[in-house]
Order: structure tokens, then sequence, then C-alpha cells
């Protein structure tokens, strides 16, 4: 199963308050993913099928009290079991929207969490790293001191190596090659990217990040962006473009830009994708890196173990910044 369709799946629901709207939106999204898998099965086999960040729930409190008490909830869940039951009996793999997630060894943290889940269950589980500052309180998994599990793992399946980060995560490019050098083929981003950095000239950041990840590290790139208008997620509006990449950067399909509910398929070639990582000598930035050469690169910048002293909040987001802007302009 090395060629197939994949399917980027834009939303656009309203803003949630809690988290009684969660079952409709699964109801919502498992008949989008039927009719991905069922109504393109004409042009090709859809196996991957790619929903946006915030899909599920997004930190719309400004506190992590409530953002637990409103919208978080644990994973594996009845939601997760619904995405199961839909992966086993269509035979694919949904990378889930975000979910705000609570679990009991860190029961002062929220995080942001998508799930990759195949017809096997939940496969892994990405937790967002670089959460969007200030303003996104729910914790990466860098805030929690002696934090032990992969922070950006990856999952081999039937249908390639996969690998998924979170929108903010998409714009260090460092966080990316991680999910590359453990071989990921398909690396899939789940995103909420609002206007202006969009998919439209002059700050078209969302369209460049995404070409450049894939060229940069020779990888198919699903991204699925938030289409939500402006009135369900103020105060900020929302772009979508949804887009598959391939290994070369070039843009396979693209959603148009702007709001809206939006389905995105285009072929994932991952044999070919391997054979083009074994042959070539020219233009293998995976194989040409020089690590040693990086030397600064490695520099601490901004700190971690930040939910050592508590939940995460706005004001801290801004002082840990503030002192990671003073330790660059200092050189420690």
């Amino acid at each position: 199963m090395l060629r197939y369709l994949a399917a980027a799946c834009q939303t656009d629901f309203p803003n949630p308050t809690d988290r009684s709207v969660i079952p409709h939106r699964v109801d919502h999204m498992l008949a989008m993913i039927d009719r991905a898998v069922v109504g393109y099965r004409p042009f090709g086999d859809v196996k991957l099928v790619v929903f946006p960040e915030f899909a599920h729930a997004a930190p719309v409190y400004e506190t992590v009290e409530e953002l637990r008490d409103r919208l978080a909830i644990p994973i594996p869940n009845d939601h997760t079991d619904r995405y199961h039951k839909k992966a086993r009996e269509l035979g694919i793999y949904i990378q889930t929207g975000s979910f705000l997630e609570r679990d009991s060894r860190y029961p002062e943290c929220v995080f942001n969490t998508t799930c990759l889940i195949g017809p096997d269950g939940v496969l892994s589980r990405y937790r967002k790293v670089h959460t969007w500052l200030p303003w996104e309180v729910h914790a990466s998994p860098h805030d929690i001191p002696g934090y032990a599990e992969p922070m950006f793992p990856v999952e081999k399946t039937e249908i390639g190596v996969l690998g998924c980060a979170i929108c903010y995560d998409w714009l260090f490019p460092e966080a990316i090659r991680e999910l590359a050098v453990q071989g990921a083929d398909v690396l899939i981003r789940v995103s909420a990217y609002m206007d202006p950095w969009g998919a439209t000239p002059p700050m078209d950041w969302w369209t460049v990040v995404n070409r450049c990840r894939a060229l940069e590290n020779t990888a198919f790139v699903v991204a699925t962006n938030q289409g939500a208008s402006a009135t369900h997620y103020p105060p900020f509006s929302w772009p979508g473009g949804s887009m598959i990449v391939d290994y070369d950067g070039r843009i396979l399909a693209q959603a148009d830009p702007g709001p809206g509910e939006k389905i995105v398929i285009a072929p994932i070639d991952v044999a070919a994708v391997r054979a083009e990582r074994e042959r070539r000598s020219g233009h293998h930035m995976l194989g040409h890196r020089r690590i040693e050469a990086y030397r600064q690169g490695t520099r601490p910048a901004y700190p971690g173990g930040a939910a050592k002293s508590g939940p995460i909040t706005i004001v801290g987001n801004e002082q840990r910044t503030r002192e990671a802007k003073d330790r660059l302009q200092s050189g420690q």
C-alpha cells in the first residue's frame, strides 16, 4: 500500500464553549471521512485522512483551569473509539483534529493533542511542543520536568512512516527535522493558522512553510488548516488553504484560500519518495547535514520545565519569552 490518496479535510465549526459539542463534531467528521473515502473511490484509494487543529475543541479560555473544567478530556475516549471503528471499517488511517487533553499524571496541565488512529486503534498521540505564545496556555511536553515520552513520535504503518506536528511547530525547522530523521515519509500538519499569515501573498507563510518543510526533508506533506470564519473563532479569520505537497515542494492540490469546509485529495507515492532518498546524491538535505557544525543551534532559548511552578499562564509565557530574548541577546 505504497501508493494511495490522502484527504485533507478542512472544517468550519463554531467556537466551542464546553465539551458537550464534541460528539456532534465527531458525527460530522465521520461523515466527511465517508465522503472522502467513498466519494473518491472511483479515482483511487483514500487511505489517509487528516483534520485540522481545533476540530474538536480550541483554547478559547485564558486559563488552564477553564480549559480543564470546560473542554479537556482524557485520551483514549469515546470519540477516539468511534474513529477507530471507522478506520477499521474502511481500512484507513485518521489523523484526528486536535483535542484539549487532560492526563491524570499531569493534573495541572492541559495538552493540545492529535491522535493517529488506524484499523488497530490509537497508534500514537502528538502533544503540541511549540505552543503559540503567549496566548496558548495549554502545556508543551517541554514544560514538564522529566517528561519521558517521545516528544516527536513517528509511526511505521502499511502506508508509510507517518509523523505529525501541530501548527506553530512547523515554523521551527528543527521540530519537523526530528520527524524526518526518524524516517517519516509523510509529514502531517494539523493546523489552525490565521490571517494574515495564510495562503495568499505577500505573507503566505502557510504555503511557503509547507513547501519548504517538504523539500528540505524530502517528504510528502499533508497539511490541513482551520477554515473557520471570523465569526466562528474571533478575533481572527482563518484562511484555510489546506494542501498536499510532494517531496520536491510541488503543490499537488490546494483548497482555494478562504474559510469554509473543503476536502482536498492528492496522491501519495511512498515508493517514489523512498527511491528519491536512495538514489540522490545531490539535494539530499537529510544526508548532507553537518551536525557537528551547528553548535549555536543547541544553545538554550525558551526555558524548559515551566509547569513545575504551577499552571501555565499568559503572563508566565510573556516572562519566559523575555528571558529567551535576553539570553539570545547576551550570547549566553
